[in-house]
Order: structure tokens, then C-alpha cells, then sequence
């Protein structure tokens, strides 16, 4: 079996001395593993870096054997954020993610497109709320969408303010989660909203399927959580 298509780096493993077992999402085969000869080269290695986007040639005698690849870089993604520890924590986790929840040689353009726009997120000034909505998009994608609304009930308060909280529970859930709106200026409850989304991930998705809750995504919470408020605030979320 051979075939050329596009994909991105969700990880990569010493194989041997000189090579690799790395895994791709591309765009028409889905999540594809296959053995990297020679990925420890400096012609390779110093872009073979977890979310770059690649062109890649695959090649398996047959499907019960492990293939391999020739790759070439067709996009430089995760070099733009080497500054900034808590974007690149994103971009692991997020590839972590996809790893963890896709389906091996199954095709799913919609998951696809949410990794080619990661980049652009991550731009973006509110990239930290626009994440937790991308995060929502990626389950919904997989077959576990959530309307958190269903599961709210609202009280108004004297000032008019609207509050929900969990049915039959006094757990808080962040306003911008029930309404679907970036223009938040405050930070905890960005966190709050971050680990609510998380608390989903492992109780309604992980535990079902027998996976444990990924160390990359406490990583990325907890270098966001142990920030200052001032400095989270200052994030541009």
C-alpha cells in the first residue's frame, strides 16, 4: 500500500538509533503510525517537531506491517510559539488529545480543520477562550458533543446578574460556557470554565473508554493556573 497526503505531527518515539515511530493526522487517512528511517538527521530532526504540518509518502508491504514514511515540511507551526511556554503546552496537549481520541486509518475532515486553524487561534489575542471553545469543537467532532446548558439551572441576582449552576449541585458554571461569548474580561472564570471542560473530558469521555486523564493537559493547566490574575488578565484572553 502506498499513497502521498498532507498531515500534522501528533507524536514521535525512538525506534531505534537513527529512527523513529511517529503518528500523523492527514487529511484523507485519518491518524496513520508509521516508522521515520533516519529522523534523528539534522536534515529532519530540526523540524520534526510536534504540530508542524508535513507532506508525506506512505509506504506498508501490507496492513498487518507497520509502514513507514517520507516526509518533507510543508508548514512551520510550532517554531513561532518556542517563546511562549503555555502555547506550546497548548500545541502538545492538543496533539496529545487528538492521538488519544482518534481512530486509527479513519478519515475525519472536520478534525483536520480544526488542527490547520490551531495556529491561527493561537494568534488570535483571545487565543486562551477561543482554546476551551476549540476543545469543545474537537469532542463534538468525535461523537461527544455537550450543551451545557441543558444541564444548568439560572438565577438572577438583585443586580441583575444571571448565574448557573449545575443541576442539583452548587457548582458554578462560567456565563460565557451557557452563552457562547468570547468578550469576557474575567480571568477565573476562563479557569473555572478550563477545568469544568476538563472535568467533562475525564468523567463523560476518558472513564467510558478506559483512558487515563492525559498528564499534558494538568501540564497546561497548571502553568496557566499558577499564574498571578494580573498576569493571566494580561494574557489578552
Amino acid at each position: 500500500m502506498n499513497w502521498q497526503d498532507k498531515g500534522y505531527l501528533l507524536s514521535k518515539n525512538k525506534y531505534s538509533e537513527n529512527n523513529s515511530i511517529a503518528e500523523f493526522y492527514t487529511k484523507e487517512h485519518g491518524k496513520v503510525t508509521g516508522v521515520i528511517y533516519g529522523s534523528t538527521s539534522k536534515k529532519i530532526k530540526n523540524y520534526l517537531l510536534i504540530g508542524n504540518k508535513f507532506h508525506l509518502n506512505f509506504s506498508s508491504k501490507n496492513d498487518s506491517k507497520i509502514g513507514y514514511f517520507k516526509i518533507e515540511i510543508d508548514k512551520i507551526i510550532t517554531p513561532y510559539f518556542m517563546e511562549d511556554k503555555n502555547k506550546l503546552l497548548c500545541i502538545t496537549y492538543s496533539m496529545n488529545l487528538i492521538k488519544l481520541l482518534t481512530v486509527e486509518g479513519q478519515q475525519n475532515i472536520n478534525v483536520f480543520e480544526l488542527i490547520k486553524n490551531l495556529k491561527v487561534l493561537l494568534e488570535d489575542d483571545k487565543w486562551l477562550i477561543k482554546f476551551i471553545f476549540w476543545e469543545l469543537s474537537f469532542y463534538k467532532s468525535v461523537g461527544y458533543d455537550i450543551e451545557f446548558k441543558d444541564y444548568v439551572d439560572k438565577e438572577i441576582l438583585n443586580n441583575g446578574e444571571e448565574k448557573y449552576y449545575v443541576k442539583s449541585t452548587n457548582k458554578f458554571v462560567p456565563n460565557f460556557l451557557i452563552n457562547k461569548n468570547y468578550n469576557i474580561d474575567n480571568a477565573k472564570d476562563v479557569l473555572d470554565g478550563f477545568k469544568i471542560v476538563g472535568d467533562y473530558l475525564e468523567k463523560t469521555i476518558l472513564k467510558t473508554i478506559g483512558i487515563n486523564y492525559p498528564n499534558s493537559r494538568l501540564e497546561f493547566f497548571n502553568s496557566i493556573k499558577n499564574l498571578d490574575l494580573s498576569d493571566l488578565q494580561n494574557m489578552k484572553l
